[in-house]
């Protein structure tokens, strides 16, 4: 029927009565690459032509006279060897024609290959709401005839199977999302099916539970600023997703970072569940752009590490420009004014823990101001300083970052 509608578009006039004009056969076969066909041509006798006078066409170009037969008056016959797969998926078009080049008859050859196992099937589950398979053809791939791919799903413990229907083609394969019906705390069996009219195959059995395949949305609002005039460091601040509130899911987070010019990303991997990070040893004056991602590990009833969300929409900040030499806190091969920093650094949370008694904590605020002041003065001694300024003292004892959070 496909092949006789090509035609009729293609000649109308010609093929109107096309059954009482010629025939080809074998009509529309499927054949492996590799097959040998032999097709026949047959006129009816009210066409007063000849077979001798007929020749063929594949997809439109003309074939050989070498490899055609005339068996008799009405019957042209043409022999094809070592076919290749078909150059299109509706099927290659064969065609026999008269002598004025009218088309007479047509059949579609479709030449391919059965499918291999469907292999890499994945599957994750976006705020454990839905589940999204990915999976790629066995193979090499290309069957050259349509097929069927059909991901199949039953929970582990029930008998009845149900069928995947928003399907999609990828640069890497296939997909198919289901949206309804996701049971939790129940592992599901899943497989691909892939068929077509040379054979079928399938895929492993793949088992998971919907809690072991989450990702969620990457982490919002995230902003970047500065930490006062700071010119080595900035501050990320950003949302936890909406779907972390509820009390299946934990987080930890991992930070990205790259300067304005360069395509190259520097990654932080040990932020843990925080919301917010600071980035040391960085280059003054200098934008820089941040992202942030988002993997819930730690979901109620899973064992497994969670899979990393995208990444958020990029936040810029530029740190202050000055001439202060650059430093790294978690560089090993510190420069020597970097090890005095240490020290009066030692220095001053020395003095905050014999005079802020019975205070647990100190504010990173006071830190901060203490860098700021260390920038300004050039490193002049930390005690000059506490001694001559009452008001800083008197800021001391605030509820804020433990001291022993500080790494020096």
């Amino acid at each position: 029927m496909i092949s006789f509608m090509f035609l009729l578009l293609l000649a109308p006039d010609v093929l109107f009565c096309l059954t009482h004009v010629a025939v080809i056969s074998p009509q529309d076969p499927i054949l492996r690459i590799g097959s040998s066909l032999t097709a026949t041509c047959t006129l009816t006798t009210e066409l007063g032509l000849h077979a001798g006078s007929l020749y063929w066409t594949l997809n439109g170009v003309r074939l050989s006279s070498s490899t055609y037969r005339t068996v008799s008056a009405n019957i042209l016959t043409i022999e094809l060897h070592s076919l290749n797969g078909s150059q299109q998926k509706s099927g290659d078009n064969l065609m026999c024609h008269g002598p004025d080049g009218r088309v007479l008859a047509g059949s579609c050859l479709y030449v391919g290959m059965p499918p291999e196992k469907p292999v890499n099937l994945t599957c994750k589950s976006h705020n454990a709401k839905d589940l999204s398979c990915r999976w790629s053809a066995g193979g090499p791939g290309e069957t050259h005839i349509p097929t069927k791919y059909t991901l199949k799903y039953k929970l582990r413990w029930h008998e009845r199977e149900n069928e995947c229907v928003s399907y999609s083609v990828e640069k890497q394969g296939y997909s198919c999302h289901i949206s309804a019906n996701i049971a939790l705390f129940t592992p599901y069996e899943i497989w691909v099916e892939a068929t077509n009219q040379l054979g079928s195959a399938t895929s492993d059995i793949s088992s998971l539970d919907v809690l072991d395949v989450v990702t969620t949305d990457p982490p919002a609002n995230v902003q970047v600023s500065r930490i006062g005039s700071l010119e080595d460091q900035l501050m990320v601040h950003w949302t936890s997703p909406p779907e972390l509130k509820d009390v299946l899911f934990q987080a930890k987070y991992q930070i990205r970072y790259r300067l304005e010019d360069i395509a190259d990303w520097k990654a932080v991997d040990n932020v843990g569940n925080l919301t917010s990070c600071r980035l040391a040893g960085l280059k003054p004056g200098t934008v820089y752009f941040v992202q942030v991602r988002c993997n819930p590990v730690g979901i109620f009833g899973s064992r497994k590490p969670g899979i990393w969300s995208d990444w958020s929409h990029p936040a810029a900040a530029s740190t202050p420009s000055g001439e202060l030499l650059h430093r790294g806190s978690c560089d090993p091969k510190a420069s020597g004014q970097n090890s005095t920093l240490r020290r009066e650094l030692k220095q001053f949370f020395g003095w905050v823990r014999k005079h802020a008694s019975g205070c647990s904590s100190v504010s990173i605020k006071l830190y901060d101001q203490w860098r700021v002041w260390l920038q300004k003065s050039h490193h002049q001694p930390p005690n000059h300083y506490l001694q001559g300024n009452e008001s800083f003292k008197a800021g001391v004892p605030q509820v804020g970052s433990k001291i022993s959070d500080f790494t020096l």
